[in-house]
């Protein structure tokens, strides 16, 4: 009896004490700058921003969206429509500039069994979009776009993310006073659904992301294998499904920040490059500018825009702008920065 008595007293003094949930890591928020004017179609209808910067006058830089119900605009930095472009389904949009004229490709999705891509110029001076007309790819529904200009030789390429994952990568031959050719010179594949992409020019590095499964590296170069490396991870914490749109801030050679829309929840998650290491999170709002939430596309440029974007320009796409219907909201990436106290 007194050794039951005197084993409980011990084992009731060396008790654990359960430790307090960890509290989870403050997300920061950066207010929006300015937002585009509403697009004119309702119900998960805008969806992927590019950017072209103006070196001359950066702060008469354009920013261009897509409508993918309607067409696609061009605005200024206040956010005001500059232009529109009436096209059927077009999805994600990305831009390069090849000697002294902008070529802008959109995937278009109005065929969703076999992928197009659509082109155009833009006519900075107009401050519009000029259509040089649509071009199959492959079998499909063309759901993601981006562009890659090869260092060596400047030739363009784009990269059509389809619906169920596959990625076929076009050659775009925009010589001028010349009907376009766009020719499919390989394939890749993620397992599942994907769609956001961006490729680091100075690299040749593709980035992907497969929605709920994460992040995919690939070598840009069509005679490069076509097998990718799996580089970040859906995990719930430091990146939330569905992964969408993806960014790119590069600084120097290889380094920079790769910036993905976490779109489950409504946040943003930073990579430094080149080893694509976690930099930090935040999320779109609290100021006079409602946030943003459930983006899908986002772009991003570095450098001078002028008084309001001294060090860069964020675009991300916002899912629920109500009462009005869906925009862009435009944020200062010097401010996701000082947030994040990053460089």
């Amino acid at each position: 009896m007194r050794l039951a008595l005197y084993l409980a007293v011990l084992l009731g003094g060396c008790a654990v004490t359960p430790r307090p949930a960890a509290t989870p890591p403050v997300v920061p928020i950066v207010a929006a700058v300015a937002e585009t004017d509403p697009v004119d179609t309702a119900a998960d209808a805008a969806d992927d921003p590019a950017i072209w910067r103006n070196r001359r006058v950066p702060a008469e830089s354009l920013v261009i969206g897509t409508d993918k119900k309607a067409g696609i605009h061009v605005y200024d930095l206040s956010g005001k429509r500059l232009s529109f472009t009436p096209a059927v389904r077009l999805n994600n949009v990305d831009l390069r500039e090849i000697g002294n004229r902008v070529i802008v490709a959109a995937s278009d999705r109005a065929d969703e069994t076999r992928a197009h891509v659509a082109l155009f110029t833009l006519d900075t001076v107009a401050r519009k979009l000029v259509s040089m007309g649509r071009y199959p790819v492959g079998a499909g529904e063309a759901y993601g776009m981006c562009l890659w200009t090869r260092a060596r030789d400047r030739a363009l390429f784009g990269f059509v993310v389809m619906k169920d994952g596959r990625i076929d990568q076009v050659s775009i031959d925009a010589t001028p006073g010349a009907t376009p050719v766009v020719r499919t010179v390989r394939s890749m594949k993620v397992g599942t659904q994907a769609e956001g992409c961006v490729v680091d020019d100075r690299t040749g590095t593709l980035y992907v992301a497969e929605e709920d499964v994460g992040l995919w590296r690939f070598a840009a170069d069509p005679a490069a294998p076509v097998d990718g490396t799996a580089i970040a991870k859906v995990d719930g914490t430091t990146l939330v499904a569905d992964a969408e749109g993806l960014a790119l801030a590069p600084r120097g050679r290889t380094g920079g920040y790769l910036v993905v829309s976490s779109q489950g929840d409504n946040a943003y998650t930073l990579y430094r490059l080149p080893a694509v290491t976690y930099a930090g999170r935040f999320r779109i709002g609290g100021g006079a500018i409602d946030g943003t939430s459930e983006t899908d596309g986002i772009e991003l440029i570095p450098g001078n825009f002028g008084p309001r974007f001294p060090r860069g320009l964020l675009v991300a796409q916002d899912g629920d702008n109500a009462p009005e219907t869906q925009n862009f909201k435009f944020v200062s990436w010097g401010d996701v920065l000082k947030a994040l106290r990053l460089k």
